[in-house]
């Protein structure tokens, strides 16, 4: 199966649910045009596998693309497996992975309206080195897995 990006999703604020898009902006050092974690910093933009998603689809969790606030729902790559460093192609767009998981202080409004956030231990961040337009159903290439360049 190849790996593609199913879906991607903006959200103005942080801490709830993305909104699904057709497509996005993603400008280089910054993140994707109108999402809230656009910036200078290392978490520009956000991945979930849809497969685990649907571990909590499983659970009986009623969710969908953008839910646990991740910015692409892909398909067909171990996320949470790729080594920071790595660079990973979607069409035109090249990301780095920055940090796999995160820490959450608090119960987000995603942890309320799942009941559990599969984003804190299988969620990926990463920078965006180069941008571009995106779409769902664009393929992911692993580029590199290791953190020389």
């Amino acid at each position: 199966m190849i790996p593609i990006v199913l879906n991607i999703c903006v959200a103005a604020k942080t801490g709830i649910q993305k909104t699904p898009v057709e497509r996005a902006c993603l400008k280089e050092n910054h993140g994707i045009e109108g999402d809230a974690h656009a910036g200078d910093w290392h978490r520009q933009v956000s991945l979930l596998a849809n497969e685990s998603a649907q571990k909590m689809r499983d659970k009986g969790a009623d969710v969908g693309p953008g839910d646990f606030g991740e910015n692409l729902l892909t398909r067909g790559i171990d996320l949470p497996s790729l080594p920071v460093g790595t660079r990973l192609a979607l069409g035109d767009v090249l990301l780095e992975v920055t940090q796999i998981g995160k820490k959450c202080h608090t119960h987000c409004a995603i942890y309320y309206a799942a009941g559990e956030c599969v984003m804190p231990s299988e969620g990926i961040f990463c920078r965006v080195l180069l941008g571009g337009e995106l779409s769902g159903g664009v393929p992911i290439t692993v580029l590199s897995t290791d953190t020389e360049h």
